[in-house]
Order: C-alpha cells, then structure tokens, then sequence
C-alpha cells in the first residue's frame, strides 16, 4: 500500500503566505470601513519622546474643534498612552450595536486611546512587536469615529515596530514633526522625516516646541529650510502650561494664538497637496 506523501515544504509556506495576504487584506478593510467617515488623518510625529508631541497633538485638536471642525484624537503610543490625561477625560469608550467602540467626547475632541484599557496608569506596558501591532490593528478596527473633519493621531516617537505599524497600516494625509530648539532633538527629527518619506507620505511641516530663552530657538525653522518643508511654527515655553486643568489653548489666549497659526498653515499644505497646485 503507498503511504502518502508529506506535503511539499514549499507548498505549506505558500499557503501560509495566503493566509496572511487574506488577514491584512481583511484588517485594512476593516480599518478603512471604520475611517470611512474621516475626511482628513494627521499624524502628529517626533524622533524622540520628551519634546511635547502629546501636548502639541491634544492642542491642535483642540484648536481645530475651537474653529468649529469635527475632530477627533486617536492616541496609539501604545507603551505611553498620555492624552487619556491630557484631555481629563474619565468616561471610557462605549460599545454600539454593531459591538464598535464609539469615542467618549471631551472639550470638542473625540477620544480613543490605550489609556482607556490600562487596569492602573501606573502600570508598565511591556509588550514585544506583534502584540504592539495587534493593539494598534484594534484599535484602528474597532473605533467608530463617526463623521469627522479631521482625525489627529498622536504617533508612538521613534523609528522602530509602533510608528512603523501605524504608517504602514494607516492612511494618513500628513505628517506634522515636532522637535525642540536642542541640536539632539533637531537630528532625531531629521531621522522621524527620513522613515516618513521613505513611506513615501507627506510632511506637512515642522513645528518647533519649548522655544525661547531658555533652550534658545531656530532649529525648527533650520530643518524645514534644510530639507525644503513648511515651518509651521514655533511655540514659546510659557508659565501658561503649568494649568493642566484643560489643554493650555483654552486657558492662555497667547498660546491659542500660536495654535492658530500653525493650525492655518497646515490647512494650506493640505490644500495644496489635494489641489496638487506647488
């Protein structure tokens, strides 16, 4: 009696291979059909953490909602999830019919972040590669946004699985780079700006943070120049940040005025990359 055969190495990795096709197919559908009602995503993106992209990201939100736009913040630093805090939002997200998590709202601004499903704030998210894809896939996946003007993403710093996933799964219109007037955080930046153009996704320009006397100012606007992008702006350190109680934009008038500034001319580069006019 013949005796059967062991399948062919090959032919198990191939259909492995399809397996796979047919997941990521399946999860970029699923995250499409959950952003269907997004008319514009920006990331919000930094070389390294410490430079105030959560209170940059939590700002401009606020900002846009200020001028009237639906918006909403999706907070996938996974290992530091920070606008739960930043936006003192308490309610956790609810769960509609179709068992998708509809976005507790907050100062305008609707609100999905990792935050929302830490047992204590305290604890320590230490998780490899796959598990920090598969959270951010959820996330994506899950969220029922809603209609929106504008959807901002506060981006896990660095170059490495988070922010790679997030790009690589995500469509996003633009990119807005935060750095600080420091030489270190102006060569970070430059880093964060090479993977998003070798992603081959747009830089919608560069804002400077902490500017000012005590840490000087101008490498923000040395790197757009650099690199032949938009400087956005430059955002003073300012005693008005020591009132947590609400995002700075609705306590100090000064600095709501450099958030609409940058907030303008990200609207511009935006146009102009959907009008494709230089």
């Amino acid at each position: 009696m013949t005796q059967p055969q062991p399948a062919h190495p090959q032919a198990a990795q191939a259909r492995a291979r399809i397996q796979q096709m047919k997941r990521s197919f399946e999860e970029k559908r699923a995250i499409t059909d959950s952003l269907a009602g997004v008319k514009r995503t920006i990331g919000v993106y930094s070389g390294k953490g410490g430079v105030g992209k959560t209170t940059v990201a939590v700002n401009l939100a606020v900002t846009l909602a200020q001028e009237g736009a639906r918006v909403g913040i999706l907070d996938v630093d996974i290992d530091c999830p920070n606008v739960v805090r930043a936006m003192k939002v308490s309610e956790p997200p609810t769960v509609n019919e179709d068992k998708k998590m509809y976005p507790p709202e907050r100062f305008g601004v609707r609100i999905m972040s990792m935050g929302f499903f830490q047992k204590d704030e305290k604890e320590a998210i230490i998780w490899r590669g796959p598990m920090v894809h598969n959270a951010i896939n959820q996330l994506l996946q899950s969220t029922d946004w809603g209609e929106l003007d504008y959807l901002i993403v506060d981006l896990p710093p660095g170059t490495s699985d988070s922010p790679l996933t997030v790009m690589q799964t995500l469509s996003l219109d633009g990119f807005v780079v935060v750095t600080t007037p420091q030489e270190l955080s102006k060569v970070d930046a430059l880093r964060s700006i090479n993977m998003i153009k070798t992603l081959k996704v747009n830089v919608l320009g560069i804002v400077e943070n902490f500017s000012g006397e005590m840490f000087g100012s101008g490498a923000g606007e040395e790197l757009a120049s650099e690199l032949d992008l938009p400087f956005l702006g430059r955002l003073e350190l300012r005693p008005d940040y020591r009132d947590t109680s609400r995002p700075t934009v609705l306590t100090s008038k000064t600095v709501l005025g450099e958030y609409q500034q940058i907030v303008e001319q990200a609207k511009a580069v935006l146009e102009t990359l959907a009008t494709g006019v230089a």
